[in-house]
């Protein structure tokens, strides 16, 4: 709404100089690089409780590497007792434990419905209050946007389909035909458990590739964190897809890692490939990915590419107000993992302060 030719200030809005929308591992990071650098933020979260996308994966997903490979800025991860590869539950606990250590600004359950500009501040619409920031970091992630291609015959199927996001344990599938889509680590990991207690086949688009029994996340943060700093491409995509974790050494060992050509269709009763052959099943899995939650940016008419936006470094190319933070790779090297995303807000923040500080003096807070 327009008065007097200038855009209507939101009713009763809160001001400040950040807001992070998202309170899952990324913007807890941004967080704690927010509270040194003296900013006054505040963090809005959808979610009911902490631990972001953890509180919802599978029972038994794990992290690939142990508790200390895999630290938030400040204070690491604890170990598990009796674990080397810490529960997704672990981690929710290290997440929830977190927020409290710092004292946290985390309001929610806040859900974020838009982002707009509003001359000098960007205005951010909420299921609560309704907030003004100079800068907005954009830290949603992925979970709210599973990805499952479009296929003939979605429809027509018969069975039970379900992404990775709607997977808890095997049990479900108990004497089954089940079919598992997908070429990374969640397929290769649901397949592991799945093929112990029903009949399984696993498609994928592309040949597995699998990394060497003796790499995981330690290995993995030192090659990205190589080529971060020698600002090369290729690194950790180099050593392969799948991380061979102990369930996935083991489902190897009993013969069921091998993924066959993606299907042409599905049919009333499973899946169909180009040669005329079909796999009957009870239900299919679709382990195909994500797309970054970026729907209460519209209103900011990025042009995204691939589900990407244009930055430098994790700012937006065509509104240099947002910073995006913990979507893949496009927001900085092993972004979406939890040392990777105390990088990344390390010098998000460390951007934030040099604009303020140009715009407004030498003490932007306020």
């Amino acid at each position: 709404m327009m008065i007097g030719g200038h855009k209507e200030v939101p009713r009763m809005a809160e001001s400040c100089d950040v807001v992070v929308i998202g309170g899952g591992q990324a913007g807890l990071a941004a967080g704690y690089y927010l509270r040194r650098a003296g900013l006054d933020y505040v963090i809005l979260d959808a979610q009911s409780e902490p631990g972001g996308a953890w509180r919802h994966g599978w029972d038994a997903l794990r992290l690939f590497s142990p508790a200390e490979y895999s630290p938030l800025p400040g204070w690491g991860m604890p170990r598990q007792d009796g674990e080397d590869f810490p529960t997704a539950e672990h981690v929710v606990d290290y997440l929830r434990a977190y927020e409290q250590r710092y004292d946290l600004p985390v309001r929610r359950p806040v859900r974020v419905h838009s982002v707009r500009s509003m001359d000098e501040r960007l205005a951010v619409d909420t299921s609560a209050d309704p907030w003004l920031a100079r800068y907005i970091i954009s830290a949603t992630g992925t979970w709210e946007c599973p990805f499952v291609p479009d296929l003939p015959g979605r429809d027509a199927f018969a069975g039970r389909q379900l992404h990775t996001v709607d997977y808890t344990s095997p049990e479900a599938f108990r004497g089954q035909r089940v079919v598992i889509v997908g070429g990374g680590n969640s397929a290769a990991q649901i397949l592991a458990e799945v093929s112990r207690v029903a009949d399984t086949t696993w498609v994928a688009l592309r040949p597995a590739r699998f990394m060497p029994d003796d790499v995981d996340g330690r290995v993995l943060f030192g090659v990205a964190t190589r080529h971060a700093a020698a600002g090369a491409g290729g690194g950790v995509a180099d050593l392969g897809d799948i991380v061979m974790v102990p369930s996935v050494r083991d489902a190897r060992d009993r013969g069921v890692l091998h993924a066959r050509p993606m299907f042409q269709r599905l049919t009333k009763r499973g899946v169909a490939w180009s040669d005329g052959t079909e796999q009957h099943c009870d239900a299919v899995i679709w382990c195909t990915g994500f797309r970054p939650n970026l729907a209460h940016l519209e209103p900011l008419g990025l042009r995204p590419s691939d589900g990407a936006v244009a930055t430098v470094g994790t700012r937006s190319v065509e509104e240099p107000r947002l910073y995006l933070l913990g979507y893949g790779d496009w927001t900085g090297t092993a972004s979406a993992t939890l040392v990777g995303a105390g990088r990344t807000a390390k010098a998000t923040v460390a951007d934030i302060v040099g604009r303020l500080t140009e715009r407004h003096g030498s003490n932007p807070v306020g």
